[in-house]
């Protein structure tokens, strides 16, 4: 694109420069080709001269100075060329460049945005991971969807991707889910039960506790706690299960808990850790000496009830995903998980294995509002809105829209009532109805008996609104936009993208007709709008959402 082709010009001025005894080498590949942050600044600028003073103790004027005698007049894209600053170069490209970006739009079509750089990796998207004792509440929803989004997004950069659902099935939250619908089932039955004091509330423990009175009768009454755990396990992972499905979700595998337990995996991770001296006994608990690894503070990893804490088993869990062979691991996880993250990070390294190979995504939490007003949730009083509710009332698309639409480490507010509305106020509207009004404008072409435009001879130099050439501007960056998502792990930067390239659609239509009397602006301008309607759609699809053609 327009970005790369500038960059190429640089990479082969630096170039020249060494030729010249201007500079060294030394700088290669180190310097970038961006887009200014205010306007004025030019359409992109570069660190070069910065970068390369910085280096070789030289003037960064200086240095850019150099550049720009090799630069100017050199293509014919470059109108000027201006330095600005301690030593910045900022180019300012001929009008007539951007409308170079339709070609390519429209000759990859779907593909035009992705790229092959993660080609020959294998990465592993560890998310949603819910813990099998209840539906889906809306943070699980905000996790789902960042992780598949970040799958999706790798995925479009060539990365093989594989994503994995952790069954967390062992452990005291599962003994407690089966002491709860034990508790349910002997209640529906009449006899006597005590319901545990930290128990599962939700109207799907009754549920689950009829289904077993409906196939068993009273042949449970003395039954192990076990039964009431699995089957209590089945029906909610099912239900899981069913939601992500419902959203566009899904997974290639599944790691179970309980086979770290049964194939002596935390009890090898343990041993491993003594070897090394990093762990011992205090007061009946068991210590990882976290402190030797440059932390503030050891752990406990198994307690004095003998059971193990978290950190344990995700450390024997990590441990196999590097004995998978993947190349990059990421794991999305809520923000309770800030304290734990480190200490696993510094078991996967106790162990020999190289930890910046691990990505950790952390989340902040969902607050819904409706009529302004907090939804109040508490998972363990079964108070919690749940994804399929969610859906029911908004839809999957704003569902998916408004969880990306901030930062993952940003708090996010959920306005239901906003993510309702039929009108541009409401953003996944106004996205969607920017791709719909794009599509309804070669149906009016057609009403109207206009001739189909030739796309590849159109008259693009009729094209010299400065909307045109920011929109152009615009389009040329999606790649761009798609790759520095990808490598930071950012989907939010999609949804910001999409949002504005459809408000400076709708200003721009609302401000010049795209079907007018002059054929020649007609046809390119529906050139600019077909290009548009390419990268609108390829963005929503990205993101897993629709790209309506009416609304």
């Amino acid at each position: 694109m327009i970005r790369s082709q500038l960059k190429q010009l640089v990479d082969q001025g630096f170039a020249r420069g060494v030729r010249k005894g201007y500079w060294t080498d030394g700088a290669a590949g180190t310097y970038t080709v961006e887009v200014p942050k205010h306007e004025g600044q030019g359409d992109f600028s570069t660190n070069l001269a910065l970068v390369v003073a910085g280096r070789e103790k030289r003037n960064p004027r200086e240095v850019a100075s150099r550049l720009v005698e090799i630069l100017e007049g050199e293509d014919r894209i470059i109108e000027r060329l201006e330095i600005a600053g301690p030593g910045f170069v900022n180019f300012f490209l001929r009008p007539s460049v951007w409308a170079t970006v339709l070609a390519p739009i429209r000759e990859q079509g779907e593909r035009f945005g992705r790229a092959d750089f993660g080609a020959g990796k294998k990465v592993l998207v560890e998310f949603v991971s819910a813990n099998p004792t209840g539906p889906l509440s809306v943070g699980h929803g905000r996790n789902a969807v960042l992780g598949d989004t970040i799958a999706r997004l790798l995925e479009a950069v060539g990365y093989d991707v594989q994503r994995e659902y952790y069954f967390n099935d062992a452990g005291r939250q599962m003994r407690v889910l089966g002491e709860s619908a034990r508790a349910r089932y002997l209640e529906l039955l009449g006899l006597e039960s005590e319901f545990p004091e930290d128990g599962y509330q939700g109207d799907y423990i009754y549920d689950i506790a009829r289904s077993l009175k409906e196939q068993f009768g009273d042949e449970l009454a003395d039954a192990d706690i076990d039964i009431f755990r699995q089957r209590a396990q089945e029906a909610i992972f099912a239900d899981i299960d069913a939601t992500l499905k419902r959203i566009g979700i899904r997974f290639d595998s599944y790691f179970n808990e309980h086979t770290l337990y049964e194939e002596g995996l935390i009890d090898d991770v343990v041993a491993k850790l003594r070897q090394k001296d990093l762990v011992y006994e205090q007061e009946g608990a068991t210590w990882f000496r976290t402190s030797a690894l440059g932390l503030e503070k050891d752990r406990v990893i198994i307690k004095s009830t003998g059971e193990p804490t978290y950190r344990l088993p995700d450390i024997a869990y990590h441990r196999e995903k590097f004995r998978r062979g993947f190349d990059w691991m990421v794991n999305v996880f809520g923000s309770d998980h800030i304290a734990t993250v480190p200490d696993v990070l510094a078991g996967v390294r106790a162990l020999g294995y190289d930890d910046t190979r691990v990505s950790v995504v952390l989340y902040q939490f969902v607050t819904l509002l409706r009529g302004g007003r907090q939804v109040k949730m508490s998972t363990r009083k079964a108070t919690f809105v749940t994804v399929d509710e969610l859906v029911d009332e908004v839809g999957v698309d704003a569902l998916r829209f408004f969880f990306l639409m901030r930062k993952a480490d940003s708090q996010l507010e959920f306005d239901l009532d906003l993510a309702k509305q039929q009108s541009q106020e409401n953003p996944v509207y106004y996205v969607q109805y920017a791709h719909a009004r794009l599509c309804s404008i070669e149906r009016q072409a057609e009403e109207k008996g206009l001739s189909a435009v030739d796309y590849d001879h159109a008259p693009l130099h009729r094209l010299q609104e400065p909307e045109e050439f920011d929109l152009l501007k615009l389009m040329a960056e999606y790649p761009a936009q798609v790759a520095g998502a990808a490598r930071d792990l950012a989907p939010h930067r999609i949804i910001f993208y999409l949002m504005e390239l459809a408000g400076r659609f709708h200003s721009y239509y609302n401000r010049h007709k795209v079907l007018t009397d002059d054929v020649e602006l007609s046809q390119a301008r529906r050139t600019l709008c077909n290009g548009l309607k390419i990268v609108l759609r390829n963005g929503l699809v990205l993101v897993g959402m629709n790209a309506p053609t009416r609304m």
